[in-house]
Order: C-alpha cells, then structure tokens, then sequence
C-alpha cells in the first residue's frame, strides 16, 4: 500500500490517507467511521488517528484494519472502472471518502518525530573524501553512523524549497528513507526489519559550503543541512517492494534530474549497511519509537559534491530536482529565494 499526507486547500492541517490508484486518495479517517458502519472493525472513533504518525504509534492495529477497507473499497469499485477512468467518482457511495489526485496537495507522508540520517553507501563516502584527496577511514565499515537532523523542516512533492541566503554552493542528496512502525531497544538486525513500516524517497538538501565550515570545526553537519528535507511522495509498505528483493536488499535504480537533466544515477542494492542494521545499531542503549526516520545517506554519484560543479552546477533558484526510484515513485521540487 501507498499511505499519504494530504490537504484540500493550502491552509488546512494534513489528514491521512492512502492511494486507491493513481487518481484516487482515500481519507483514513473517514474511510475507519465507514469501515465501522460497514461492521469491519469495532474499535472507537475517540481512538482513529488524525495524523500519519497517530497511526503509526499502533501501526499493528490500523495496518490490518486499513487493508481490510481498502480490499471492501477495490471490491465496491470495481464494476464502475470505465467512469473512474472519465474522472467520476468509482462509487457514489463512498464518493465522500475519496479525493481525486487533482484536487489534492501532498505533504511529506508523515512528520517524524527524530530523524537520523545514515552514511551507509561506500561508493558516496569513497567519492566525496577523494574529492578532499583522502581515503575512506577504516572505521567507517565497522558500523553505520549517522546524525541528528530537523524534524521540522520537511517539505512534500511539489513544495518550494527556499535557498538559504547564506549559502552559495546548494546541493540535493538522492537518498531512501524508512519510518518505524514499532519501537525498540537493543533489538538484532533480524528483529529491527520488523519495526519497518515503509520506505519513502528523501532529498536531504545540503549547504555544503557551510557545512564544510562547521564540520572543519570537528562537528557537525548543523546549518549546512538543518533547513530543508523533502520527503515522499508517499509512504510505501515494506510487501510492495518484495518484487525487487535480492537476498537482503532491494534492487532499486535512484536517479536524479536538475531540469530534466538526469545527473545522478544508481541502485539500492550497493548500500554497505542495510536499514536493519541501522536500525540496531541506532537502538544500542536507546528505546527508539514508532514515527521515528532512519535516512540511508546518499547513494553512489547521488549529488553535486560528488559529481562536481563542473559537471552538475551547484542549484540556483528556478532549479528544478527530479529524484525517482523504482518502487517509490517520483519526488519533485523546485528551489526558490
């Protein structure tokens, strides 16, 4: 399944929901107060989830339920698949519950409350440290590491993103992103691939002339990446990949175009650290929570620092950046003053 963030109108709050096809996101909320009538489930609404991350604190109870909506909603559609086609609601009875793709704006699929993002590609870190003339250090392979990033400073498909005034040299990372479903602490590789409940596409936007700076201090990335992170288009669950699994990883082609250019080009499967492993090793000593964002870092040629400007110019507002991985879809922005 393909789960959402979405809005009707610039101002409102982001409501829930989920892809029906690809003309078509059903409300959660109002899809589980007709999933209640229609006697598939017996839980009260005081308890539905308003938000994303609402459902993803009991994400083993609302999985199920939703699965169950959305076979009902395919099985009552069905039959009206020529007008769907023509942009009629597929069923006037569940008219209510459904939006078309065209009257809808997409946030990021949910708000995390962390976001730890990885450097777990070798081919990214063995790039960008010969492009400072050193060697990939041999601690690297001994674990996967990461850092803090804002929670707060997420942006959905289509949404602007601003240029900070104080950088010169902005860049975009083509990274995978996935968000836990369950909570735990110390957990093992094995256990942490269950604590997954989907995988998104991530841009996470650097200001690498001010991040060289502060991490020259020997801390760091802090305002070199705190000020924007794309995330989407949507939340997809960990079955909808099975396709593409080999052994335990993912063979997804990631690319990356600036104004219809593709710059970046790579694959999933060359990660060196698996989300599992990053996930047990962010667990070590602390009890990580349901809503939390683990970023894999940047894939293999994945960005300007690495391809250099010479071959991809550093990102200047009216650029538009075009990430698309197989499985995930396409997440769009357009970089403004």
């Amino acid at each position: 399944m393909k789960f959402v963030s979405f809005r009707t109108a610039r101002y409102l709050p982001l409501r829930p929901g989920w892809m029906l096809s690809d003309r078509w996101v059903v409300d959660m909320e109002l899809s589980l107060y007709w999933g209640r009538e229609e006697g598939i489930l017996d839980i009260s609404p005081a308890a539905f989830p308003k938000t994303m991350f609402q459902a993803l604190q009991h994400w083993d109870l609302w999985l199920p339920v939703i699965r169950a909506i959305d076979t009902v909603m395919r099985e009552r559609t069905a039959n009206r698949g020529a007008e769907a086609e023509q942009g009629e609601q597929p069923d006037r009875v569940l008219g209510a519950l459904l939006h078309s793709t065209n009257t809808v704006h997409l946030g990021p699929p949910v708000q995390p409350s962390t976001f730890r993002d990885f450097y777990a590609f070798e081919a990214h870190v063995r790039n960008a440290r010969a492009r400072r003339g050193l060697n990939v250090v041999p601690e690297w392979y001994e674990f996967p590491v990461f850092y803090f990033s804002n929670p707060n400073a997420f942006l959905g498909p289509g949404e602007p993103v601003r240029r900070p005034p104080y950088t010169t040299m902005l860049d975009y990372e083509l990274e995978t992103a996935c968000v836990l479903g369950k909570g735990g602490i110390d957990v093992s590789p094995e256990e942490a691939e269950s604590m997954i409940a989907g995988y998104m596409i991530l841009n996470d936007w650097s200001a690498r002339d001010v991040q060289r700076a502060e991490m020259n201090v020997g801390l760091g990335p802090a305002k070199g990446k705190d000020f924007a992170s794309s995330l989407g288009p949507w939340l997809v669950t960990p079955d909808e990949l099975e396709p593409y699994r080999i052994g335990d990883r993912y063979d997804l082609e990631m690319t990356a175009a600036v104004n219809g250019k593709i710059y970046s080009k790579g694959n999933f499967r060359d990660i060196y650290f698996t989300f599992p492993q990053m996930i047990a090793r962010a667990s070590q000593g602390v009890c990580l929570a349901p809503g939390e964002l683990i970023g894999s870092g940047t894939v293999g040629s994945g960005c300007v620092l690495e391809l250099g400007p010479e071959t991809c110019p550093w990102l200047q507002p009216g650029d538009t950046v075009t990430l698309t991985i197989t499985g995930l879809g396409s997440l769009t922005n357009t970089v403004v003053e």
